[in-house]
């Protein structure tokens, strides 16, 4: 179903892309580097966050690390990432396969300006082997993320 769901959202929102499904697991950023042949790095992925009653996703590079300091600044408060068991009832995607596209729920979207040191990046599609292929900017303008700075420098 998730899968489908995010099919659906990029059937309407970008139909040029494709989605990929790989005959073994991506669900972590090293099996999805590995199964798309790049760099960690390059693996877009997609952090769920609560602050107070809010729930948000955050997409970053597959090497980055959340910066306490600059993710209160960026969103007024200390977050906290959401509990396994609440990913895919917030975000109807099973943990290893959330991404942006075709969320359950309406949630807050927003891109680490990390994403931008790619000309490509590559998202979960939903299934704990599907991903796609796309520009950071394309990925924030189709999901109507913020761009924020709120990881560690990958060189720290």
């Amino acid at each position: 179903m998730s899968l489908e769901s995010v099919r659906r959202h990029l059937s309407e929102a970008a139909p040029d892309l494709e989605i990929l499904e790989t005959p073994e697991s991506s669900a972590t950023v090293e099996l999805a580097a590995a199964a798309h042949g790049v760099q960690p790095a390059q693996i877009a992925k997609t952090l769920s966050f609560r602050l107070k009653d809010e729930v948000f996703l955050v997409v970053a590079r597959g090497d980055a690390r959340l910066d306490n300091k600059k993710a209160k600044a960026a969103f007024g408060g200390k977050v906290k990432m959401l509990g396994l068991a609440e990913v895919e009832d917030i975000t109807g995607h099973p943990v290893g396969g959330v991404c942006p596209f075709g969320l359950a729920n309406p949630l807050k979207v927003y891109c680490d300006v990390s994403l931008k040191d790619f000309d490509e990046v590559i998202p979960a599609a939903g299934a704990t082997n599907a991903a796609l292929r796309i520009s950071p900017e394309q990925m924030a303008e189709i999901t109507n993320a913020i761009w924020v700075d709120v990881c560690q420098d990958p060189a720290a």
